[in-house]
């Protein structure tokens, strides 16, 4: 059996208290899914787990009803999750939640750079949980709301029943502004299908782009194009506001799209290798599809700070378009000099 066969897929969960966590995570601990899940968490008492439904706990770790498990964090993830890849009954996925406070990037980074844990573990996606009427409060006051969605795969823009329509666009066009990639699903009490935020693929290069439909499609956001209408107030299609960032008061993480043709691999690489390392620390996520000169097939990227993985995905199809795509999300990003640098990379 291949690596990616065992790996063990894993979400994690970041989102603030108070944002609908611990409704998800209470979700997935008890409803009847038949998918065996590990829960692991920072304070098993802030869930507030109804004690009816363990089966049986030992010092870490307690057994549901259902098949799942939920374990702390106490100190190390990696003891943790090597702990629960002993147990005999092996899990289908893990969920890890990470603090209100927390920055999910060196979670993330754990499952990305830990060669012991990349073996048995992969990352699948973040998911970050959003209050609907308290977001705007918390990107005034934190960095770390904004990161959060900034790093997310998927957004659960949840307690939309709390604010009014007009209110619910405005917090969706700040979510599109901060991260144009992400999916939305806008809910009520955490009610998101589980499988809209289980298994999503996110992080594998090859499923990247099948289950992301907004993944670098054409019309993607350009913060720096000043030519959009803003008086749109229908409220139809709502995946395609061109909000900028600059309208939306305290948000400082923007994203860059470049576009461009075939690129020259012998420019590319190290320029992206450059460009990773000199900004790693203001990257928060990147991903792209490169078209390189000479190569039948496509190249995929995905980054965090400075960890960049690529890999070939599959053959271009007939009458595709050999064009490339590369989306920054970060803060203090130059946005000029990277599409400078980023199209002096083509191939001649």
């Amino acid at each position: 059996m291949s690596d990616a066969q065992t790996q063990i897929p894993v979400t994690v969960l970041t989102g603030y208290l108070g944002a609908g966590k611990t409704t998800l995570l209470n979700r997935i601990l008890s409803e009847n899914h038949g998918r065996r899940y590990a829960v692991i968490v920072n304070e098993f008492g802030e869930i507030g787990i109804d004690n009816d439904l363990i089966v049986e706990s030992d010092e870490e770790i307690y057994e549901m009803n259902n098949g799942c498990v939920c374990c702390t964090v106490r100190g190390d993830l990696i003891r943790v999750v090597e702990g629960l890849m002993k147990r005999p009954g092996r899990f289908d996925a893990i969920v890890v939640e990470t603090t209100g406070l927390a920055d999910p990037v060196p979670v993330a980074q754990t499952f990305f750079m830990d060669d012991d844990v990349r073996t048995k573990t992969k990352l699948d996606a973040v998911v970050a949980l959003v209050d609907a009427k308290h977001l705007p409060l918390r990107l005034k006051d934190s960095k770390e709301a904004e990161d959060q969605i900034a790093f997310a795969d998927v957004v659960v823009l949840n307690k939309t029943d709390l604010v009014t329509p007009d209110e619910l666009d405005k917090v969706e066009a700040t979510i599109r502004a901060i991260n144009p990639a992400a999916k939305i699903h806008r809910t009520q009490r955490s009610g998101v299908a589980l499988d809209q935020v289980l298994d999503r693929g996110a992080f594998d290069l090859s499923r990247a782009l099948e289950n992301d439909p907004h993944f670098l499609d054409a019309h993607d956001h350009d913060h720096d194009h000043h030519d959009h209408d803003h008086h749109d107030h229908d409220g139809h299609d709502h995946h395609h506001h061109h909000d900028h960032a600059s309208d939306i008061h305290d948000v400082t993480v923007k994203s860059v799209s470049l576009h461009g043709g075939e690129m020259d691999p012998k420019k590319f690489f190290p320029w992206i290798e450059k460009v990773t390392q000199m900004e790693g620390p203001n990257i928060l996520r990147l991903k792209g599809i490169i078209a390189l000169k000479g190569d039948e097939d496509r190249y995929v990227l995905q980054g965090v700070h400075m960890i960049l993985e690529g890999d070939h995905q599959r053959p271009w199809k007939d009458g595709e378009k050999h064009e490339s795509r590369l989306v920054f999300i970060g803060r203090d990003l130059d946005a000029e000099r990277l599409r400078k640098s980023f199209e002096a990379c083509q191939a001649a």
